[in-house]
């Protein structure tokens, strides 16, 4: 068997499979395994120091920051996992009007940030006119700023208006590649091809396309994830988000085991490997889970962190997951904080707009 055969192997049978990894060469399904399921700590280590090379190398000691806006904590779906699903009595509701997304946008310009995301549910009031409005406005007011979306799967002709009206990046996690595994999670009338459909769509078309997946969801496998990491390889998006699955109340999977962080990270690194040029952020999942999930997720290979900057009245009940991190200070008191975090593991704030170079 493969396992046993590379646990057999030396230290430099190791090194080659990454390095092999690391200059885009093939890698079968036996060696995925064994890199998902098999390493010790000191092997862990090693993967996590040669992402943080790879990192170091391209993007120097940087991380860049983008602006977090959560636009609204209704969604009409009703998807197992997520804690803004439509029949979860439990959630906090709330949607911010077009003059909070600008306020937000104008508070997040004067500290400096060059890139704003507006993520929400997919949610009936917030259609696709009202998205393509603020798009609109927030890019009248800054042209010279980045405007990325996660407003969830919307139709192709809905995604060309918000293209037209400024906006140039996505993020849509595929969350899983496998359609099985989708459908435990997701209810009938959602698809995993559709949502991939959307994907392929953004890459046609020119957007920076952002996808990934939760690790350690319900019914999750190691073959599971390495569909994750061949289907992230067919669709060579530009930002990949990764996190640990964390059960929400108030929805079918509400007592499930969190994921491991541990081996979030291990996969953050193996995808910094594979996708030396992705921008891959240390999620608020991660940060939720471990409190130094964001230096641990920079050290590991990660190079995007996103402060809040949604107002104070909403901060806490865009609730997707329990107990999800949330720092209650204003913006200004979060880039000190956050700073003060990074210079102590030796990186610092970028605070460019991070384009995604094809370079």
């Amino acid at each position: 068997m493969f396992i046993d055969k590379m646990k057999k192997t030396n230290k430099n049978g190791f090194n080659d499979l990454l390095e092999r990894i690391e200059n885009g060469g093939s890698v079968d399904r036996s060696e995925w395994a064994f890199l998902l399921s098999s390493l010790d700590a000191e092997e862990r280590n090693a993967v996590s120091a040669r992402a943080r090379a790879v990192a170091d190398v391209r993007f120097g000691c940087g991380v860049f920051v983008r602006g977090l806006i959560e636009i609204s904590s209704y969604c009409k779906n009703n998807c197992f996992y997520c804690g803004l699903r439509c029949a979860n009595r439990e959630a906090l509701r709330y949607r911010l009007s077009a003059d909070e997304i600008l306020a937000c946008c104008r508070v997040g310009a004067q500290l400096g940030f060059e890139t704003f995301v507006l993520q929400g549910g997919e949610d009936p009031a917030q259609n696709d006119e009202f998205i393509e409005n603020i798009v609109s406005s927030i890019h009248g007011e800054f042209p010279e700023k980045a405007i990325t979306l996660s407003v969830g799967e919307r139709d192709k002709a809905a995604y060309e208006a918000f293209h037209r009206a400024g906006a140039t990046r996505y993020l849509l996690r595929h969350e899983t590649a496998d359609e099985g595994h989708y459908a435990l999670m997701h209810p009938s009338v959602m698809s995993s091809e559709n949502r991939k459909k959307c994907l392929f769509f953004f890459k046609e078309t020119g957007w920076q396309t952002g996808s990934g997946m939760m690790i350690g969801s319900p019914g999750q496998t190691i073959d599971n994830l390495i569909d994750d990491i061949l289907f992230l390889q067919r669709l060579q998006p530009q930002m990949i988000g990764i996190g640990p699955f964390i059960p929400a109340a108030g929805t079918p999977f509400g007592n499930y085991p969190a994921g491991d962080p541990e081996q979030t990270l291990l996969l953050l690194s193996l995808l910094r490997l594979r996708f030396p040029k992705a921008l891959i952020p240390a999620t608020t999942a991660l940060a939720t889970l471990l409190p130094d999930g964001v230096e641990r997720g920079i050290l590991a290979g990660a190079n995007v962190v996103m402060p809040n900057l949604s107002p104070a009245r909403v901060l806490g009940k865009y609730s997707i997951y329990n107990n999800k991190k949330v720092d209650g200070s204003e913006s200004a008191g979060q880039l000190r904080k956050l700073e003060q975090r990074l210079h102590a593991i030796g990186y610092h704030i970028d605070y460019s707009r991070g384009d995604y170079l094809d370079v």
